[in-house]
């Protein structure tokens, strides 16, 4: 390739047989070498595929620009998050115009019965407002920031938060003193996001990783201490489970929780006595999930367990709710049964309440259920009467609260925030997202369809449209797929997104198997040795909207990040014909590589997900026949855009590297096949709304040119 004022021609990366051997068969690896990203012949290559990439893309930077400059304008840029009242302060969190990141506020209370939070106006400060953490201060002088930690104390009298400024998820833990505005001197490096106060305020638990970036290690921190003094509390050795530690709402109990993909663990320890011993809950069982949370029940301390173990001789596959005694959590008694119509996924426990979140019908769903003196009373759904839409408890940190905040959107619906009034069942709206300029809802429809897949499984589509689009035949379409880890696509507005409905582009999500829309059965028939089925699934929902005249392989195109992104390379081997384009953002595409070997981040947790290909051989073989980095062929493929960051811990840049020099190579016909490494960011891309913004243009730009709109 050639540089300056002449024209670059696509990279081509050098080959070195690398060979691996498994259970017998032997792959011949020739792009392994780019996996040394210390390299300075790796970095030059990757800067080279950014340089080719930034031309063939310049000449839709008009457009980019105009994309950029539609989310701008239709963003209220100086704003305001609904105040949440916790002890004697609304909390709240504003953002304002021409800065990257959000500023932590909160101002006090009128008095123990203001329950209703005040009025806001973006840009103008309420009485005795106070600035906790201003996040651009804490970014100056870095290309990257991400807040992990921001807890506080019961008291309000202090903060812990956290920082990563590279992009490795890594953070460094710090507190600051609300009362004076000074940090202590405390301070510890090297911890994962997330940290967890005592009840008397001056302990702190937090987490640490190991070598392979996994959770595995709870650690007591007395502020005013050094670190060295810091005491491991709970440390996992099996690196399946990863570790985490909380607090019930009721604030009562301390909380570590271990799981892996199947299995689950609970300890517990009274928060009032942060030096004392976590005991189980329930041993773990292989194969058995639940949850804990802490209620109080006619007057008595109980456990509610939500799991999936065996109930009456039946796998309990949708999870039951159950209640226990704190003294004996084995003592079950089942409340809510299994149901293969509902999955349950949440209980949340207040004074005088409980609420439940569940999903039927593919659609997340909440019901509060009454406790008074005699125990429990009768649950009641919340109903709400778009067709497509999401649900879901807000902030509520209080144990004991008239309200109950909720958040609720739809693809055409600005994110809504209310409080629902326990006493009366009203619905109080505190907010509706701002969307600026001539944004109309009326204008946009959402409905449901169903693909079927070649085994006779319908699959749930959701589709959002401008109500003009597709009137008159067939519309440009973009389709977007996850399937994976029971992770559900639930319906959500999207301010960018317009700029895509607004030029007749139809979005469809394909919710594929793997995911977690239509149950666990819907995850358990999309991984390890039916993974395929995701894949599948995907493809027979590109057929349905091509042969249902909605579209056409001309102007479809497909799109999914991280597994999603394994999607997308799965899909571009089975199904090229039916794409215009691929849109893959730090996609997983060379997974066998990556699964089999256990010193790389993720991997043995990921075994359950996936398969343990080191010591299985069908699942090595299986794992071989849809790996689209091992799949790729001789074929016309259509346009790629592969898009990831050098600093990724969860899918290494490699993978799209790898993918990317072997389709060049391989591949036949004249489609653009692009690579665009971010040189300064992590799993979640770039850092700061409007570096977030330019990247979403970059993406909607290419997308648009490409179907010629």
């Amino acid at each position: 390739m050639t540089s300056g004022d002449q024209t670059l021609t696509p990279p081509v990366a050098k080959t070195v047989a690398t060979e691996r051997i498994h259970h017998g068969h032997t792959f011949v690896d020739e792009y392994e070498w780019l996996r040394d990203k210390e390299n300075a012949e790796v970095v030059a290559y990757l800067e080279a595929e950014n340089a080719y990439t930034e031309q063939e893309t310049a000449h839709l930077a008009p457009l980019r620009d105009q994309i950029f400059q539609e989310i701008k304008s239709r963003t209220q840029e100086t704003d305001m998050s609904v105040p949440t009242r916790m002890g004697d302060w609304w909390y709240y969190a504003r953002t304002i115009e021409g800065k990257q990141y959000g500023v932590q506020c909160r101002a006090p209370i009128a008095g123990p019965g203001d329950w209703t939070p005040p009025e806001l106006t973006p840009g103008v400060e309420l009485a005795g407002e106070q600035v906790l953490l201003d996040g651009n201060a804490e970014a100056e002088g870095h290309d990257f920031f991400s807040l992990g930690a921001f807890s506080l104390s019961h008291d309000g009298n202090l903060l812990a938060y956290s920082v990563d400024v590279v992009g490795d998820e890594r953070y460094t833990l710090r507190f600051k003193n609300l009362t004076t505005g000074e940090l202590l001197p405390d301070e510890i490096p090297g911890t994962a996001p997330g940290v967890t106060w005592a009840i008397d305020h001056s302990h702190v638990f937090y987490l640490t990783v190991d070598e392979s970036w996994r959770p595995d290690t709870v650690w007591r921190h007395k502020l005013g201490t050094d670190r060295e003094q810091d005491v491991s509390v709970f440390h996992e050795p099996d690196e399946r489970f990863w570790v985490s530690v909380g607090s019930t709402r009721s604030e009562k109990y301390l909380m570590i929780w271990v799981g892996s993909k199947i299995t689950s663990e609970g300890w517990v320890l009274e928060s009032a006595n942060p030096e004392g011993e976590f005991r189980v809950v329930l041993p773990r069982r292989e194969g058995v999930e639940y949850g804990v949370e802490h209620a109080v029940v006619a007057g008595e301390d109980r456990f509610l367990i939500m799991h999936n173990d065996v109930v009456d001789g039946v796998k309990a596959e949708n999870f039951v709710l159950a209640e226990a005694p704190v003294s004996d959590p084995t003592s079950l008694t089942t409340l809510i049964p299994h149901r293969s119509d509902v999955r349950l996924e949440e209980v949340d426990a207040f004074a005088d309440h409980l609420v439940l979140g569940y999903r039927r019908e593919a659609l997340t769903r909440l019901a509060v259920w009454p406790l008074g003196e005699n125990g429990y009373g009768e649950f009641t759904e919340i109903e709400f009467d778009e067709e497509l839409f999401s649900v879901g408890l807000g902030a509520n940190p209080e144990w004991r609260q008239p309200t109950l905040r909720m958040a609720f959107t739809s693809f055409i619906t600005p994110g809504q925030v209310y409080d629902y009034v326990l006493a009366t069942g009203e619905l109080a709206l505190r907010k509706s997202q701002p969307v600026l300029g001539d944004f109309d809802a009326g204008n946009y429809e959402q409905q449901r369809d169903w693909a079927v897949a070649d085994d006779g499984t319908r699959i749930p589509l959701s589709i959002v449209r401008r109500k003009t689009t597709g009137a008159g035949g067939p519309a440009p379409t973009l389709l977007y797929g996850y399937g994976s880890y029971e992770a559900s696509m639930d319906p959500a507005f999207s301010v960018a997104r317009l700029s895509l409905l607004d030029r007749g582009v139809v979005f469809v999500v394909a919710h594929v198997r793997g995911g977690g829309e239509m149950g666990r059965h819907w995850y358990e028939t999309g991984k390890t040795l039916t993974k395929k089925n995701t894949f599948t699934d995907f493809v027979s929902s590109a057929r349905h909207l091509i042969d249902t005249g909605r579209t056409t392989p001309r102007q479809l195109v497909a799109d999914g990040g991280s597994a999603g992104g394994l999607l997308m390379g799965a899909v571009a081997n089975l199904a090229p014909e039916l794409f215009a384009g691929i849109l893959a953002n730090v996609p997983f595409v060379d997974p066998l590589t990556s699964i089999l070997d256990p010193s790389l981040p993720l991997t043995v947790i990921e075994w359950d997900e996936w398969g343990n290909p080191l010591e299985n051989p069908e699942v090595y073989e299986y794992m071989r026949s849809y790996s689209p980095y091992e799949n790729v062929e001789a074929k016309d493929y259509p346009a790629i855009l592969a898009i990831t960051s050098i600093n990724d811990t969860r899918v290494l840049y490699v993978e799209p590297a790898k993918w990317v020099a072997k389709l060049r190579a391989t591949k036949t016909g004249d489609a653009p096949l692009l690579l665009k490494t971010e040189m300064s960011a992590g799993h979640g891309g770039v850092s700061g709304r409007y570096e977030k913004w330019k990247e979403v243009a970059f993406e909607f730009a290419w997308v648009l040119d490409l179907i010629g709109k």
